[in-house]
């Protein structure tokens, strides 16, 4: 069994959403398998058969700036990013390790499916717990109902009683 080379939590903060997938920046990918960038993209351009568009797409012109401004990255020949990025799904990131055949490549990409299948078991422990407090919700509702009534019963009559107390006589205002 291979060690584990990064804590999933590194790999996880660089999983996004977009487009309603989750994915991956081929930048990112290259980091984590240890490569330039621009060799992961060759070597995917290479087979490019291999990575239909629920596998890998190019972000768009909008995408990209948004990516950009929310990283802050202002000085874009530095940073590397004078090309739009190319993102993996899970299914491309899966395919990617049938041609990058490099032994830390195959290590990186078991921790990525690793992470991605946490990150969806999260999301359904997730939408559990959010049926489980619905469920709850309705029984509190119907167990309650007649606390709450009495409640805005008892608040609707205190608005209709009289005040109670003094109240002195308004002095007339002295003339000058």
């Amino acid at each position: 069994m291979l060690p584990s080379l990064l804590p999933t939590e590194i790999i996880e903060n660089r999983i996004f959403v977009l487009r309603g997938k989750k994915v991956m920046i081929d930048r990112d990918l290259a980091r984590l398998y240890g490569l330039e960038t621009k060799f992961l993209k060759r070597a995917v351009r290479r087979n490019i058969t291999r990575f239909p568009q629920d596998f890998m797409f190019e972000l768009t012109t909008v995408e990209f700036a948004d990516w950009r401004c929310q990283f802050g990255t202002s000085n874009a020949d530095r940073q590397g990013l004078r090309y739009k990025p190319l993102v993996f799904t899970e299914q491309g990131i899966a395919m990617l390790s049938s041609i990058l055949n490099s032994e830390k490549a195959i290590a990186m990409n078991i921790q990525i499916m690793r992470a991605f299948v946490y990150l969806r078991d999260v999301a359904l422990e997730h939408s559990d717990l959010r049926l489980r407090l619905d469920f709850l919700e309705e029984q509190y509702d119907k167990q309650f109902k007649i606390v709450f009534d009495a409640l805005r019963q008892t608040i609707d009559d205190d608005s209709k009683k009289s005040e109670i107390g003094f109240k002195p006589k308004q002095q007339p205002s002295p003339r000058a």
